[in-house]
């Protein structure tokens, strides 16, 4: 028994689960095939699950080894319970909780490096897919390439294949240039993280390590690379709020034993992938995946629309003392801010993907559902990552047609004020955005200042736009959301 007076989650303990609780395949049956990096809660939500219905609808064994670049919490825990983990499903009707058994192993970045290695090189393993969020990817806002100046990724340069890497891309590279050289068969590289167009930005950071690196056959191994590795492109949805230990003690109660690492998310998922891929896949087109030649509309949709707004309710429902999304929506400018700002970058997006205005729809009944609580700190963090995705791309679009941009100066507003110190918002970028901040300065100025730390002097050279986000700061600092 457990501290809770439950007895553990582990494979012995599935006898105990109702069926319909119980994983849809035996993870005693599945070999090792997808290795993940990143053990986080949305993987285990998402991507595990389409694994793990895939593997029981076609009878083919896909198990995933997944690693986590950092912690190693959740790597004991997961092992402590035979890598068993449950989802409940927050539904406005109630919850609705399964144990999933398609992690079958779970692995540390650096502890468990030579396991890393090895997995990479062989032949069983065709897919590699990735949650390690914008930060992982150690991108260059000069050039969108790998920044090779960023001090974890020059000590893994430094390091050489047969060091300590501690960046996930370095690993990846390495392991990769490993299989190239042993003639391995070809293997597909996914990227599961909210960016546009994340497999060819996935590709770049890959190769560019490789190309940076002193490995005296590194053009040997671009050019294999380039016949038998792919990087498709891929856009994920899913709202996965962190774990809390209410959940665990509503997971526990729900199926009678302890899980130390449970998981919740809402009932809507999705999954686009574009169909390029050049090794043996799980079939996740059973269980509802789609794959379509080209993702960019689907993903400008969901980076402008969903993680848009999903940003912008996290900063201005942080300055209206706010704490979740759904705490956000039931305000009276919750549902327009997200309907309004659905229909200022509707404009931006391509053909071919869903429709806007159903979208936006669907984006009201999903943020609004009472039984999701996802934090809008959580949603805040890395804010100087993630608004260079979501909305400033379109805020250049949209100001170069001479277009109104009244809602994402409003948003970029809320961000710039989360960003004032005292701010325990996280972000790989806060004591350069701190800094930004002189008392002395006109409000405007301080805007300026902040749009180029995140790598956009042209907004910031945008006089119109910096003042018209000044203006709106003093109601938002008083926590008003005016639309």
């Amino acid at each position: 028994m457990t501290a809770t007076g439950l007895p553990p989650l582990n494979r012995k303990a599935l006898a105990r689960l109702a069926p319909e609780q119980r994983p849809a395949v035996d993870p005693a049956e599945l070999p090792t095939r997808v290795l993940h990096f990143g053990l986080g809660a949305f993987h285990r939500a998402h991507q595990a699950v389409y694994t793990e219905n895939a593997a029981a609808r076609s009878g083919e064994p896909w198990g995933i080894t997944a690693v986590a670049p950092r912690s190693t919490e959740t790597v004991h825990a997961l092992r402590d319970q035979d890598c068993l983990y449950s989802l409940t499903e927050r539904r406005p009707d109630g919850d609705v909780s399964r144990v999933i058994g398609a992690v079958t192993d779970a692995l540390s970045l650096r502890p468990d490096a030579a396991a890393v290695d090895a997995l990479l090189a062989d032949p069983e393993v065709t897919v590699v897919t990735l949650t390690v969020t914008e930060k992982g990817y150690h991108r260059s806002a000069r050039t969108g390439g790998l920044d090779t100046t960023d001090r974890a990724v020059a000590a893994d340069l430094a390091a050489g294949p047969e060091g300590e890497l501690t960046t996930v891309v370095g690993r990846l590279a390495a392991g990769l240039a490993a299989r190239m050289r042993s003639g391995a068969p070809p293997i597909s590289v996914v990227s599961c993280d909210n960016m546009a167009s994340n497999g060819v930005v996935l590709g770049q950071v890959v190769s560019d390590f490789v190309r940076a690196a002193a490995w005296p056959d590194r053009a040997e191994i671009l050019d294999r690379m380039s016949e038998a590795v792919a990087f498709p492109s891929t856009v994920v949805d899913r709202i996965v709020p962190a774990t809390t230990d209410a959940d665990r003690a509503a997971a526990g109660a729900a199926l009678g034993v302890h899980d130390a690492v449970p998981v919740v998310g809402e009932p809507y998922r999705q999954w686009v992938l574009e169909d390029s891929f050049a090794a043996p896949r799980p079939p996740w087109e059973l269980d509802g995946a789609l794959f379509v030649p080209d993702v960019a509309p689907y993903q400008l949709t969901k980076l402008r629309l969903l993680n848009g707004s999903h940003s912008a309710l996290a900063y201005l429902g942080l300055a209206a003392g706010r704490t979740t999304i759904a705490d956000a929506m039931a305000t009276d400018w919750g549902e327009r801010l997200v309907r309004s700002l659905c229909a200022e970058v509707a404009p931006t997006l391509p053909d071919g993907g869903p429709d806007p205005g159903a979208y936006a729809d669907d984006l009201v009944v999903r943020f609004s559902n009472p039984a999701m609580r996802h934090l809008l700190r959580q949603i805040g963090s890395d804010g100087s990552l993630k608004i260079t995705e979501r909305w400033l791309p379109v805020l250049r679009s949209l100001r170069a047609r001479g277009a109104a941009t009244p809602v994402l100066e409003l948003a970029l507003a809320g961000w710039v004020d989360a960003t004032r110190p005292p701010t325990d918002i996280t972000d790989p970028a806060h004591d350069a955005l701190a800094a930004c901040w002189d008392s002395a300065a006109p409000p405007a100025t301080t805007v300026s200042v902040l749009l180029r730390v995140v790598g956009a002097a042209d907004l910031a050279d945008d006089a119109a736009l910096t003042a018209a986000v000044a203006d709106r700061l003093p109601a938002v600092r008083a926590g008003r959301v005016e639309l």
